[in-house]
């Protein structure tokens, strides 16, 4: 297999959980890695941790809802490193809800991030990897786009969105390029911290004490599908904990 060594890969939500373990587990294995998120102090740590290392890293604060952030981080990688083989799409948010409960704001915030944020990614990568002649787009969706549940149905609606155009996106890739679909079940991460009602705060936050696993497991996911052969697509990869109905 190739491996993963010297490849650029940019990815979107890198300041924690699945986005930052994936920038590490790269930059570990010799690849070079751009990445955004909006908390800069968190990039720049992030950025010194694989500078220390060994690695190569670039970084640019960024909102995944404007359009033009996006294309400043593809602009990065391609200015830094001269070119882009990978865009990793980790960005996403879920200040999930009833639906009685109205948050409107929060739900379009979860369009504006989850799907737009996904689009304005393909709109500033995909003309650089079709003058390339080759790229890789890794979306993370999740197991809320399989299995729809109270308090998840905007949220559920967003990532299968998501899961959705990725799957477009592949059938007309050509042969050239790859879309890959990482689909994660309950990892450790911050998502509950948006979540905004204390009950369903509580339960989500005790569901993930009790057996979400952890980043690092996403990010090996990631892994075998960028180190897989240019002519193997690796097209959806579910990944959950054993313990997770």
């Amino acid at each position: 297999m190739p491996g993963v060594q010297d490849k650029v890969v940019a990815i979107t939500g890198a300041s924690s959980g699945i986005g930052e373990a994936t920038a590490l587990a790269l930059a570990q294995r010799g690849a070079k890695v751009a990445f955004c998120a909006r908390r800069a102090g968190r990039l720049e740590a992030l950025a010194h941790r694989i500078a220390a290392s060994g690695g190569e890293a670039a970084y640019v604060r960024a909102d995944v809802k404007r359009r033009e952030d996006l294309c400043g981080l593809v602009e990065l990688a391609c200015r830094r490193f001269c070119r882009l083989d990978v865009l990793v799409a980790s960005a996403g948010i879920g200040p999930v809800s009833l639906l009685d409960e109205l948050r409107v704001g929060d739900w379009e915030d979860m369009v504006d991030v989850n799907i737009k944020g996904l689009l304005y990614g393909i709109a500033a990568a995909l003309p650089v990897f079709r003058r390339q002649g080759l790229g890789h787009f890794v979306y993370i969706a999740s197991t809320a786009a399989l299995k729809i549940v109270p308090t998840m149905a905007v949220y559920s609606a967003t990532k299968a969105a998501g899961r959705a155009i990725c799957e477009g996106l592949r059938q007309e890739a050509g042969d050239k390029l790859r879309v890959t679909i990482v689909t994660p079940g309950f990892v450790s991460t911050d998502f509950v911290e948006s979540v905004k009602d204390p009950q369903v705060k509580a339960r989500l936050a005790a569901s993930r004490d009790r057996f979400a696993i952890p980043p690092d497991a996403i990010a090996n996911a990631i892994m075998f599908a960028l180190e897989q052969p240019a002519e193997v697509d690796v097209n959806e990869i579910v990944i959950r904990p054993t313990a997770q109905p």
